[in-house]
Formats: structure tokens, sequence, C-alpha cells
């Protein structure tokens, strides 16, 4: 125990990204630059936290998970993390084939996609609905503004996503990735095409069920319960809104493939992705990260070389692209706070508190990295 403190204490003192005040059993110490920009105050519980640290990210993410450490702003304490990161960087690389072998991601074929989707969007549509918007829509806005409320955000990026496909009455949309409906009643609302949407949760076809028939849309909208490799047909128009993430790095070829497969000749395809900077793709591969243990099962992002490399291979050129990059922030820090706001009643909807400690630290993982 005293070994692993001593290491973990060693490591905090060459932090120079922000300044960190570790309180132990009424002891205080200093780490980091005074006066920095990023500042944080951790309080450790438990001693045994000690040795589950030297894990990384996966012993930090249980110990607070387990309560063994608090924090009075996990958003800064992941930034301060991440913008220490290229300090080890040559430690990351050179540890990646023992990795590989340690730390075996599995394959995301059809039968484990539909059980790794249902650990995470089959827990509930009550429990989304506590910090999503009244769209219910899981994904970057579009922030064209940090003044707009999140609900006018996400009805920016629906109309941006429905401009870019050009989508007129004549069309007839494929979307991979239902979410729960909120695009696929949009675009057949607002431009009267005929939209086919297929997911592998239960719990999200259910609820988009119910939400295009609330719409009046239920002539236009059809809800699969399909994986994207059983899909068949032809459309004029293709979308997926952050799914690549879970279709597992095996698998992305395979992806881009069966949407050239199921695109009209000349059809437009939009695909909105969370990216990874190439030089951390094949450490993204080879991970188990706190993300994709905990809440997103074998999920991997692309970087936007695999993405223009697979679309290649598929046949489909890039005719366009932006970058939602300063939305995203904006979007995280939304769901947290509604999240935080709304602790009381996802308490009340059953889950413990070690579920939400997991919540609010997945929330505040992904906004400050």
């Amino acid at each position: 125990m005293r070994l692993a403190r001593a290491i973990v204490l060693s490591g905090l003192r060459r932090v120079h990204s922000g300044r960190v005040e570790l309180v132990e059993n009424g002891e205080r110490l200093l780490f980091g630059p005074e006066g920095a920009e990023l500042a944080v105050r951790i309080e450790v519980h438990d001693p045994a936290a000690w040795r589950r640290f030297l894990r990384g990210s996966h012993g930090v993410a249980e110990t607070y998970l387990d309560g063994a450490w608090d924090c009075d702003d996990l958003v800064s304490l992941v930034r301060i993390g991440a913008r220490e990161v290229p300090r080890i960087d040559w430690l990351r690389r050179a540890l990646l084939p023992l990795r590989r072998l340690l730390e075996r991601v599995p394959h995301n074929t059809i039968g484990a996609s539909r059980r790794h989707i249902a650990a995470h969007y089959d827990l509930g549509n009550e429990l989304f609905a506590t910090f999503l918007d009244e769209t219910m829509t899981y994904s970057c806005a579009a922030f064209d503004t940090p003044e707009l409320t999140l609900r006018e955000a996400q009805e920016a990026k629906l109309e941006r996503v429905c401009r870019k496909l050009d989508l007129g009455p004549g069309d007839h949309l494929l979307e991979i990735g239902t979410g729960w409906g909120g695009l696929a009643v949009h675009a057949a609302l607002n431009y009267g095409c005929q939209v086919t949407t297929t997911t592998i949760s239960r719990e999200q076809r259910e609820l988009a069920q119910q939400r295009v028939v609330e719409a009046g849309v239920a002539d236009r909208v059809s809800v699969l319960l399909e994986d994207y490799r059983d899909l068949s047909g032809r459309y004029d128009k293709l979308v997926s809104i952050e799914m690549i993430e879970a279709v597992g790095w095996q698998y992305f070829d395979t992806f881009f493939r069966r949407c050239s497969e199921l695109l009209e000749p000349n059809g437009l395809m939009l695909l909105q992705a969370i990216t990874i900077d190439g030089r951390d793709y094949e450490l993204e591969k080879a991970a188990r990260s706190f993300a994709n243990t905990y809440v997103f099962p074998s999920g991997c992002l692309p970087s936007l070389e695999v993405i223009g490399g697979c679309a290649g291979r598929a046949h489909l050129t890039e005719v366009d692209r932006e970058d939602l990059t300063e939305s995203y922030p904006i979007t995280l820090r939304r769901w947290r706070e509604n999240f935080i706001a709304a602790r009381h009643r996802v308490a009340e909807l059953g889950y413990d508190e070690r579920f939400r400690r997991l919540w609010a630290l997945y929330l505040c993982w992904c906004e400050g990295g």
C-alpha cells in the first residue's frame, strides 16, 4: 500500500497541466503550478485505492464507482489527465503489444452486437429521458451559439442533417441507428419523405414506434429491429448518426460496404461520427478503456483516415465534411447538468449509487476528454 501510494504521488509531482490538491486523513498535499487554469481537490476515503490506481484509467474509474475517492471537479480532473498524456505517450506506445495480448477486445458479431447495444440502450428509456432534451437525441447537437437551449441545438442539428441530404417527398431514407426516432420523425414531418429506420435495441424501437404514431407519420416511417448486416433493398439516401462507434473496428469495412450496397447509384449518405486522432487509433483498437468496458461494451472510435479508407474501398466518394467539435463539450455539459439535477429521479427509477456515480463519471469523462 505504501509503495503504491509513493508511486502515485511521484507521478502527481510531475503534473504541469493543473493544480491538484490531495486530501487524505487530514493530510493535505499540493501538486502542479500555483494559479493554474485547471484546479481540483481530491479526497481519498479508502487507502486501498492507491494500489488500484496503478491500473490506470480502469483503476481510477473503479475506485470512484466504489466511493473510494471524490473530486470537486471531475471534468477538470479529466482535462488535466488528458493534457498530461503526451508526457507518457512513449510508454503507452511501448506497451501496445502487451495490451493487445492481455486486453483482447471482443468482436461485434451480430449476436454480440445485440448484447452490447442492450447493455447500454436497454437500460431504460426513462433513464435517458432524465438528461436528454425533448427530442430524445443522443448525439452531438449543433450549437451555433452557446446560448441555444439543448432542444434548439438538437433541432438545428436534425434540420442540418436533412438539408445536407437534400431530402424531398420522393426520397426513401434509410437510417442505421434509430435512437428514439427523433430524426426519422423530423424528416418525415418536415420533408415528406419515406423513412426506414433500424435499431437493435428493443427499448428504443418500442418508444420510437410510439413517437412515430404520436407524430402522425406512421404511414411514412417504418421502424425495424434489424442489424445493418441483415438489411436489404435500395435507398435514395442513407444516414447514420453516431452509430459507427458501436460497430467495432473489425467491422468498419463491412459497415461501409453494406451502406454502399444499400444505396441507389448516385445516392447520398451522411455519417456523423465521433473520431479519434489517427496517431492514437492503434491504441484505441487495443485498449479496454473505462468507456468501452463499463458504458459502451466493445466500442471503438474510428479516425478520419480510417473512415476515408473504408469509404474508398466501398466506392463511396466524400463530397462534404463538417466539424462539430466545438459543439460536443456544450452538449455533454448540458447532459451532465441535467443528469445531476435529476439524481433523485434516477434513484427513484431504481438505479443505485454506484450506477449513478458511473454515469456521472462517464459524462464528465467525455466532456473533459
